[in-house]
C-alpha cells in the first residue's frame, strides 16, 4: 500500500540521517516505524511441530539442575517477608 504524506523539512532530514545510520533507504526506514507505531509485526513466524518440539527440548535442556524447593519457599508469608 502506498501512503502520500507531507513532512517537515527537518523531520525529512532527520528520518534521512536515522534511515543512512541504519544503512536502509528512507522510505523503508519510515515503513518500519509505521509498522512498529501500529504494533502490527513486520512478519509473522510460524513454528512447526516439528520446531516447537526442539525448542521446548532447548528450553527443559539444563531443566534437571534447577533445584527443587520446598512448598514453604511459595507462600504468602514467604513471599511477602518484608512487607506489610
Amino acid at each position: 500500500m502506498r501512503i502520500l504524506i507531507d513532512i517537515k523539512p527537518e523531520v525529512h532530514q532527520e528520518l534521512s540521517r536515522q534511515a543512512a545510520a541504519s544503512g536502509v533507504e528512507i522510505g523503508d526506514y519510515a515503513a518500519s516505524l509505521l509498522e512498529l507505531a501500529a504494533h502490527v509485526p513486520a512478519e509473522l513466524t510460524e513454528f512447526s511441530e516439528t520446531t516447537l518440539a526442539q525448542t521446548l527440548q532447548e528450553l527443559a535442556q539444563f531443566s534437571h539442575k534447577i533445584p527443587l524447593l520446598p512448598d514453604e519457599a511459595f507462600s504468602r508469608e514467604s513471599l511477602y517477608r518484608d512487607h506489610n
